[in-house]
């Protein structure tokens, strides 16, 4: 096979919520057996056509670097994740839609790779206002993936989905909600199906087709925000 251009993806979000098991079931169409935790950073590629089906159809690699950690290790740990943070192209962030505490922990991990001068232990605060904006002008482009949507009781599911819908808002992304132990809800065709291939499109097209495509590495002057406004309650 010819060479390739490729995009790299940081998949970032809280251990235990799945992102290895994410990872594999993007690019191996499988479900991980026996998942492990993820020291360092585990890297996978997706060949993907961008815009699939059109005259401009073209196949690039998708690089998806799984970072492990917490929001919460040790600054020695979170300056070792930063030199996974450089040329990147989009995020994938990744929460357990059974644990709140981890659709919180985005906005962390958002901070701390857009921001990698910087690494934060905490969500930074300016008159008491989240500035939503910030992602809007933020030309990264960012999906919000919920795990393990088969544990959530039938009868909590519109409020879960109704709290995490409002994540996505405050990111300007798209969300995708699954279980990855269930290769179906990423199936051909699928809704889940199409709002990845959007994506990934997405992010080709800021890297190859669009001016100073260079830059995109991440704000250019870091962003506030408060928690007050997650809409968790």
């Amino acid at each position: 096979m010819a060479s390739l251009d490729r995009v790299k993806l940081l998949v970032l979000g809280d251990s235990g919520v799945g992102k290895s098991s994410l990872v594999h079931l993007l690019c191996q169409n499988q479900v991980l057996g026996n998942p492990s935790w993820t020291v360092g950073c585990s890297v996978d590629v997706r060949i993907h056509d961008y815009k699939e089906g059109t005259p401009e159809e073209k196949t690039y690699y998708i690089e998806l670097w799984d970072v492990g950690g917490s929001v919460g290790s040790a600054s020695s740990a979170k300056s070792t994740r930063a030199v996974f943070y450089n040329s990147v192209n989009g995020i994938i962030l990744v929460h357990d839609l059974t644990n709140k505490k981890s659709s919180q922990n985005l906005y962390r991990w958002s901070l701390e790779a857009l921001n990698k001068d910087s690494s934060p232990t905490g969500v930074i605060v300016t008159n008491g206002d989240y500035d939503r904006e910030q992602f809007a002008e933020n030309p990264l482009p960012l999906l919000v993936i919920g795990t393990k949507f088969d544990l959530i009781p039938e009868n909590k599911r519109n409020d879960v989905l109704t709290r995490t819908a409002f994540l996505s808002e405050d990111f300007n992304a798209e969300e995708i909600n699954l279980d990855c132990t269930n290769p179906r809800y990423l199936a051909a065709g699928s809704s889940n199906a199409v709002k990845l291939s959007r994506f990934f499109d997405k992010v080709i097209e800021k890297r190859y087709f669009t001016k100073d495509a260079s830059q995109m590495t991440g704000f250019s002057e870091r962003k506030r925000f408060n928690l007050k406004s997650l809409h968790y309650d």
